[in-house]
């Protein structure tokens, strides 16, 4: 889809009305049908829109989904409705009333700002990209406050806004891009923006090394469902402060600055943190609170003797620990009717898939085997969701 305009028609629209929730297996057979009646090209792309609708669900739910219009690139790239839905939030509790966002994309994270009630201004580079965030604001009623221009964010003035919220391009023609200065823009030109302002948000990317956040940042990692989607850098909130929020909730746990965990042998317990509580590094919070330590000093499973609940780790009860070996695992589930069986892993090479075809689990009861390392050594535990 190169040109939104002809989706935007009468008959444009009459189309993807009539193209909604088309199933992959029958696009050839509508197309063929409705290409008798309308031009080809505009068929075509209805469908491509219909198609990129329907992978938008995930993201913005069905209701804002089948309104919006979406680019193949905007729907990877966009952040997740409640995600930007936090960080909006978030926004408004600091004071924020304006915000300028900057690689708007096709404006998920402006339509969270104005729907929380904040001034936006969002620009984008791409003319098309543009043009799809201008029509998405006037699809949900939201183009009384969410001002949208097509420019290079390096020569936009943004002064005036309460907030500067920079989303870089994190992917090039060869994928995903690691190197924070190889994001456009560099991370080093989005600090300089976020610094102009009162506050600042930046998204990065959740793999991004500490060692490069500025010691002047907030550095907030956040999962939903249980994923992790992003890692922002905020300014202008606590310097220095890291934190883990999960969704749906929100539910945050603040870094207090604790050393890593000590290592103990495995009790009745085996919890699993949340990513977001991995990725940044609040292990030792959450090991503290259920009164456990590590298994193995560079895996981030923890044990404890005691089930404590908790929203930041998945517990399960340990029945069995086995030193890594396919036969025994495979004689411990016939022997416990075990045909349903979770394989998780940390720590070990061995592929989860690869695993379950070797002892070809049968029965009726289920299971979860974890192949990681317990004290250095290659181990099994097998247990169940406590």
């Amino acid at each position: 889809m190169n040109d939104l305009a002809p989706l935007l028609t009468p008959e444009g629209r009459a189309l993807l009305d009539a193209v909604r929730g088309t199933a992959p297996a029958d696009e050839l057979a509508v197309a063929t049908r409705l290409r008798r009646e309308h031009p080809a090209d505009l068929v075509s792309a209805a469908l491509g829109q219909a198609r990129l609708r329907q992978r938008a669900v995930a993201k913005f739910g069905a209701k804002d989904a089948e309104r919006m219009f979406f680019t193949p690139h905007g729907v990877e790239q966009s952040t997740r409705a409640s995600v930007a839905g936090h960080r909006a939030e978030r926004m408004k509790a600091l004071g924020v009333t304006s915000v300028a966002d900057l690689c708007c994309g096709i404006g998920g994270d402006a339509i969270a700002l104005a729907r929380a009630g904040i001034r936006v201004l969002a620009v984008d580079r791409d003319p098309l990209t543009a043009a799809v965030a201008r029509t998405n604001a006037e699809a949900l009623g939201l183009a009384g406050l969410i001002d949208v221009r097509e420019a290079d964010v390096t020569e936009v003035d943004t002064d005036g806004y309460d907030a500067v919220f920079v989303d870089p391009a994190r992917r090039g023609g060869r994928g995903r891009i690691f190197d924070p200065e190889a994001y456009s823009p560099p991370l080093s030109w989005a600090i300089e923006a976020a610094l102009k302002a009162p506050h600042g948000a930046l998204k990065v990317a959740p793999g991004i090394p500490h060692d490069v956040v500025p010691a002047g940042a907030e550095a907030e990692w956040i999962s939903d469902g249980g994923d992790v989607k992003e890692a922002v850098l905020w300014f202008g909130t606590e310097p220095g402060a890291v934190r883990a929020t999960l969704l749906p909730g929100p539910r945050t746990l603040l870094g207090t600055g604790l050393p890593d965990p000590r290592v103990r042998p495995v009790g009745r317990y085996l919890y699993e943190p949340d990513g977001a509580v991995i990725r940044s590094h609040l292990v030792a919070e959450v090991a503290r609170d259920l009164d456990g330590g590590l298994v193995d000093e560079t895996i981030a499973y923890i044990t404890a003797d005691t089930l404590r609940p908790t929203p930041y780790a998945t517990a399960y009860e340990i029945t069995d620990r086995l030193p890594f070996n396919v036969k025994k695992l495979k004689a411990l589930l016939r022997e416990r009717e075990v045909g349903i069986l979770t394989v998780k892993k940390r720590g070990s090479a061995v592929e989860p898939e690869e695993l379950r075809k070797k002892v070809k689990p049968q029965g009726p009861h289920s299971a979860t085997v974890f192949l990681t390392r317990v004290a250095g050594a290659p181990t099994m535990l097998v247990g169940h969701p406590a």
